[in-house]
């Protein structure tokens, strides 16, 4: 089948007119202001152009000068300009900054984000695609209950096939620009034993019935447009003089083929991105996008703006020096005219709660000397972090914020969670039994909970003892109150079980065997592995309590707190919803191997995964401008289980001249590790370190934990291990070495699986 997207072929594209050579004028005083390689950035005006924007270079400032240039010089009216961003709030931003630079309103640009440009070329052209003009743009929720009619019409269990992860898998399926019919047999059968093409053509049938469209549509139906229609394409090649892009290294396959298309015309096309920034490949960013601009565009000007106005000059070179490690870039590094500053700080905590005390007392001494909270963040890279800073701020009333999400104990999966204890622990809890009756789906729809609330009502009690009394008459059909049934007997086999086993176990126990695990186990949306991961801080967090009955009192309290009007609140979010902030100091806890770069990211893209995690590293290092402070723990507690952890490769990949390692554990680690030898943990602290990592942390060899020692660029003393060694490990007994790297080892254990651990922490068997 021949690709209607195929660019090789333009012949059919009518030929573009030159555009009229414009009078030259005066240089404009808004050029004085920008350093020469953004001035060479706003003046390279005809030709494809890629600038590559360093973090904190002046990006938007550049492309809104070139903008203001452009319609300045009389190249182009605002009609016959493209500008198109990610977000609303970047094209209004634009507007503004061009209508002052050049001293009066801007109108009549095509500037905003692509679906926005998308929909307003379709909406002219929507009888080519078969649909009328007036079409509707469907939200998440309305294509998720479409696709549960198609679900249901074709009679396949929606319990087993969730609709809402059909409607990801062909969101999939349109950033690739894939329409039904180029949909592969290997794509088509990930979903309800290959019936996903089918499902795919059902969808886009029943849509254009309707007359509406969903996101991803807006771009594919660009997309069959111009492919069907070459002299609607040309026209707009013509239409459009100069096409401007932000943040390219975000785009995916739709958007990367929708530009080329426009491009080909006068080939105006100026991009601006970083591929050290491209951090969204798990929403369909392709940073090959902005790495083959060359060979798109032969014959491209590339500027590099690699002069930094907000960071320090460590911080520049840790994180230069980080990123150099990337195959898969372009190149360039980032400088500055300013101090040096502090070099960044590499602490090493013994555990999850040390690393929350650590930073909280980093802020308050910075607080002290009249630092803002307001200009500190930590950046986390997995939600179920946020968990320890949050108690942490709470116990020292340190006040903060969450940025870009919930608090912890607010987040869906949370308060499911707490809901299930709740009706553990008090049954007549009518808001929390309401929550999870049906939660996963058990067939309890509205008619089951009437009549249970009908009942209740009558009897003035509560719904769970409605609940009991229903399952012993002929209120419901046989399905729901058998379903009924089998939730009450559950929650009764539990309470019986918390005499005999610990609440921390109960309520791991309780989270399976109700199936609500599972259901997110099964959930193929990218928030689904950060949800079973809040769930596994939480069960861990039970063991801070001697009682469900105190940790709900705790959650009470936590859940109402209340900031006042304080504006002055340490920010704490994940490292990608920090891209395009910057604050005065910046916490980075949590760097080690399975948990930054994480684990998924690894398993499920190797090393292209490893490449953008380590760009999420780059990111989360240039939002410091004063003061960066990478941790890492020795030990991790993950859903009730104490794992040694390893730091992460990316410590040992930042230059030792930017990089000061303060690590606590050389005192009071140590002794705690000779007193709890014996204990889950696992660590030996009979060994001594080496005498670079003595020289590196200013102390005489002595007996210490080997991680506990560990700074950058240390290497500990060489145990002799090889692959098919067979070893021994405290924590998880008997295993043989698979691979060596290093002083870490790769161990497949016999009970405990495979798992990496440091040579110090086992003996040959």
């Amino acid at each position: 089948m021949s690709d209607p997207f195929d660019l090789s072929d333009l012949s059919s594209i009518a030929e573009v007119p030159p555009l009229a050579t414009a009078p030259m004028r005066p240089a404009p005083t808004y050029l004085e202001t920008l350093n020469p390689e953004q001035r060479a950035a706003a003046e390279a005006t005809e030709g494809p152009v890629l600038v590559l924007a360093g973090a904190g270079t002046g990006k938007t400032r550049v492309l809104t000068t070139r903008l203001a240039h452009i319609i300045d010089q009389g190249r182009a009216y605002p009609s016959q300009i493209l500008a198109v961003t990610f977000t609303n709030r970047a094209a209004r931003e634009m507007v503004e900054r061009v209508s002052k630079l050049l001293g009066r309103p801007v109108e009549g640009m095509w500037l905003g984000t692509f679906h926005a440009m998308a929909a307003r070329i379709l909406r002219r052209h929507a009888e080519v695609v078969g649909l009328r003009a007036d079409f509707t743009i469907l939200d998440a929720d309305d294509q998720v209950r479409l696709l549960k009619q198609l679900l249901q019409a074709g009679d396949i269990d929606e319990k087993r096939w969730p609709a809402r992860t059909l409607s990801i898998v062909i969101q999939r399926w349109k950033d690739r620009g894939l329409e039904p019919s180029r949909v592969g047999d290997t794509d088509g059968a990930e979903f309800a034993n290959g019936r996903g093409q089918k499902l795919y053509y059902a969808y886009q049938e029943r849509l254009k019935t309707v007359n509406a469209v969903d996101f991803g549509d807006l771009l594919l139906h660009n997309l069959t447009l111009f492919a069907k229609q070459p002299d609607v394409l040309a026209d707009y090649q013509r239409r459009f003089r100069y096409i401007l892009v932000d943040e390219y290294q975000d785009t995916n396959v739709s958007q990367y083929l929708w530009l080329r298309l426009l491009a080909q015309g006068l080939s105006n096309i100026c991009c601006v991105g970083d591929d050290d920034q491209s951090i969204y490949g798990w929403r369909g960013a392709e940073v090959g996008n902005i790495l083959r601009f060359d060979a798109d565009f032969p014959g491209a000007t590339v500027v590099r703006l690699e002069r930094n106005y907000r960071s320090t000059g460590h911080i520049l070179g840790a994180a230069s020096g980080l990123i150099a490690h990337n195959a898969g870039r372009l190149g360039k590094t980032l400088w500055t005219e300013g101090a040096e500053g502090e070099p960044v700080k590499i602490s090493g905590v013994w555990d999850g709660d040390a690393e929350a005390r650590r930073v909280g007392e980093e802020i308050e001494r910075l607080s002290r000397k009249g630092d803002r909270r307001s200009q500190m963040a930590v950046l986390v890279r997995a939600g179920f972090q946020t968990r320890a800073f949050e108690e942490r701020f709470l116990a020292i009333g340190l006040p903060y914020r969450v940025v870009g999400g919930l608090r912890f104990y607010e987040r869906q999966e949370i308060r499911d969670a707490i809901a299930y204890i709740r009706v553990l622990m008090q049954p007549d809890d009518d808001l929390a039994f309401e929550r999870i009756v049906n939660l996963p789906k058990r067939g309890l729809g509205d008619i089951a909970l009437q009549a249970a609330h009908s009942l209740a009502r009558a009897r003035n009690g509560s719904l769970y003892r409605a609940a009991e009394a229903l399952i012993e008459t002929d209120e419901l059909k046989p399905k729901p109150r058998q379903a009924l049934a089998d939730l009450l007997a559950s929650f009764a086999r539990w309470r019986t079980a918390l005499a005999a086993m610990t609440h921390v176990e109960l309520v791991e126990r309780m989270l399976d065997e109700s199936g609500y695990t599972e259901m997110w186990q099964k959930d193929k949306s990218p928030q689904a592995p950060g949800r079973l991961e809040n769930l596994k801080e939480l069960v861990a967090a039970l063991e801070d309590f001697e009682t469900l009955g105190a940790f709900l009192e705790h959650v009470s309290l936590v859940m109402d707190r209340d900031d006042g009007a304080s504006t002055d609140m340490v920010n704490v979010m994940t490292l990608h919803s920090a891209k395009g902030l910057e604050f005065d100091t910046v916490f980075l806890p949590g760097w080690e191997e399975g948990l930054f770069p994480h684990q998924l990211a690894l398993d499920e893209k190797g090393a292209a995964g490893l490449e953008e995690e380590r760009r999420l590293a780059y990111v989360g290092l240039t939002r410091a401008r004063r003061r960066a402070h990478i941790l890492f723990a020795a030990n991790r507690r993950v859903y009730n289980q104490w794992l040694s952890a390893i730091p992460s490769r990316f410590v040992d990949e930042l230059p030792p001249d930017h990089v000061e390692a303060d690590n606590e554990l050389s005192a009071r680690g140590a002794a705690r590790a000779q007193a709890n030898h014996d204990t889950a943990s696992g660590w030996r602290a009979d060994r001594q370190i080496g005498p670079e990592t003595a020289e590196r942390f200013g102390r005489s060899r002595a007996p210490q934990i080997a991680l506990q020692a560990r700074p950058v660029h240390a290497t500990l003393e060489a145990a002799a291990f090889n692959a098919g060694t067979r070893v021994f490990h405290q924590k998880f007994g008997y295993g043989r070495v698979r691979n060596v790297d290093g002083n870490k080892l790769e161990i497949a254990f016999d009970k405990a699986g495979t798992k990496k651990v440091i040579d110090s922490f086992v003996v040959a068997a």
